[in-house]
């Protein structure tokens, strides 16, 4: 560690800052445009929107929200071999920038165009700033830890800003009626709404570039290869990568388009391949002894619990969006809010039982009592669990729970509920997040031997993927039963899982042999 360390940004190396706007705004980004994306969809044609069947735009927003997870591992992997970690994240912030701008313009056609270069540059910006991070800090630098949680501040900084903004353009009526006074038809206000997006995007690579003197020379070169043959090997490799990226969606849309299989099978099936092969490569060519695969075993159950939490967690984007639009009376003391400004209300609890849960932690770890890693990611699905269980009573009152959670019905005669409710279901949430978030990568990255480092954070976005794409095809299931049924079953499913981990917690602990305590760092942001 240098002697007269960098402080000028709160104590941390100024170059901090850059990353921490950067950051924010690129979360700006993507928080404001998946805000409000459920609800475009499944508005009508004649309002503005896409005219999409629930089920329909639930399967868009998974795989969309998936595909973002998934494209992070060949990014990073890309970045690493090829372009370095700066050049990815400007080239990703250009991409996602682009991507925002398509979707802001009034042309259907390029929907999925805007959202694909989303996904690709969020591949490349997200897991690569996360690392330059790092490098701005030496190997014993005890400011590293704190760095990163003032990192994750602005991430959370950017996801409470980004709805209120973006919402308040796509769906406020304050903002159509200016529109329609301007001259200009207030439908077009969705793409105001996605223009706010790309410009915030805009204004984080603005504001990268000014400030890349800052950083160093963190992130500046990619790693070389050690030689001729792995050079070589590389390429191979980035050519197999980019036919993957590109081929993969080609096939799955000739899969549904000639009704060999639809597309939510396909994409499952993928999934379903692809978390499989992966695991069992590592069991079968990746564990050199007995100890490696009962490590892997753990992973394996961590990554199931991920799964299960995310599925339920990213309702919020997906039957909670179109829950608080349809069937929620947005209004507070006489003033009305667009339904995307539920979305930022996590974002305000993280940064409130954030320091709450770190101090917890310690506590408990002081007592000797802090509960495995295991045991944090059960007590999360039980906390997920009765976050749903508060919207049993609010469900039960909507005609007698026999209305389809996705049908999108506004009649008068159905009534809406308090937004109260919403409010204390992700006040539940954040509880549950703050038992398995910022103890996730940290225990995937202790179980895992050092050569599997890059594997351990593909298994950690994958499970995000997975658990993000069951949440858009939620839509579609919640559109048949009743409002009671569907939060039902999104209270049992996690709590079965939370009993599976909480009979599992001794044996791993045992089959490790030494204690399994999560870290009580920042929280990893998806």
């Amino acid at each position: 560690m240098s002697k007269d360390p960098d402080t000028a940004f709160f104590g941390h190396p100024r170059g901090l800052s850059t990353l921490f706007f950067t950051e924010m705004w690129e979360r700006f980004s993507y928080y404001g445009m998946k805000a409000f994306l459920m609800i475009f969809m499944v508005t009508p044609v004649e309002r503005g929107g896409l005219g999409f069947e629930a089920a329909k735009a639930g399967l868009v927003y998974g795989m969309y929200t998936s595909c973002v997870y998934l494209m992070s591992v060949p990014g990073g992997w890309i970045a690493d071999r090829f372009l370095g970690l700066r050049r990815a994240v400007f080239i990703g912030g250009v991409l996602i920038m682009i991507g925002h701008i398509v979707l802001a313009l009034p042309i259907d056609a390029g929907f999925y165009a805007g959202l694909g270069f989303v996904v690709l540059g969020t591949g490349l910006l997200k897991p690569n700033i996360s690392a330059i991070v790092g490098r701005l800090y030496g190997d014993q630098d005890p400011r590293r830890d704190s760095g990163y949680s003032l990192y994750y501040m602005g991430i959370n900084l950017g996801a409470f800003l980004a709805p209120l903004a973006c919402g308040f353009l796509a769906q406020s009526t304050q903002f159509r009626g200016w529109l329609a006074d301007a001259g200009v038809d207030p439908n077009a206000a969705w793409h105001f709404g996605f223009g706010a997006a790309a410009v915030g995007m805009g204004v984080g690579l603005v504001q990268y570039l000014r400030g890349a003197r800052y950083l160093g020379d963190a992130g500046r070169a990619p790693t070389p290869a050690a030689n001729a043959a792995e050079a070589s090997r590389n390429k191979s490799i980035l050519v197999a990568v980019l036919a993957a990226v590109v081929g993969m969606p080609v096939f799955l849309y000739f899969l549904d388009s000639s009704g060999t299989m639809p597309l939510d099978k396909s994409f499952s099936l993928f999934l379903v391949l692809l978390t499989f092969s992966l695991f069992t490569g590592l069991f079968v060519k990746g564990c050199q002894d007995a100890s490696e695969r009962r490590r892997l075993a753990a992973i394996l159950v961590l990554f199931s619990g991920a799964a299960m939490f995310w599925a339920c967690f990213d309702q919020a984007g997906s039957t909670l969006s179109l829950f608080a639009e349809h069937h929620t009376e947005n209004s507070l003391l006489g003033f009305d809010f667009p339904s995307s400004w539920f979305q930022s209300i996590n974002a305000v609890f993280v940064v409130m039982l954030a320091p709450v849960f770190a101090f917890l932690w310690v506590y408990l770890a002081r007592k000797k009592i802090e509960p495995t890693s295991t045991a944090k990611f059960a007590i999360s699905l039980v906390f997920i669990g009765l976050a749903f269980a508060v919207m049993l009573a609010p469900a039960m009152t909507l005609d007698g729970g026999s209305v389809p959670l996705g049908s999108g019905v506004t009649e008068a005669s159905l009534g809406k509920v308090s937004p109260g409710w919403l409010v204390g279901l992700y006040f539940v949430f954040t509880i549950a997040e703050m038992c398995l978030s910022p103890v996730g990568l940290s225990s995937m990255s202790k179980l895992a031997p050092a050569r599997w480092g890059g594997l351990v954070m593909g298994i950690w976005f994958l499970a995000s993927g997975v658990g993000n794409f069951l949440a858009g095809q939620a839509v579609g299931l919640s559109t048949t039963p009743t409002f009671t049924a569907f939060f039902t079953a999104m209270i049992v499913l996690p709590m079965i899982l939370a009993l599976i981990l909480f009979t599992l917690v001794k044996p791993i602990k045992k089959m490790l042999g030494q204690p399994d305590a999560g870290l009580p760092e920042a929280r990893v942001v998806e």
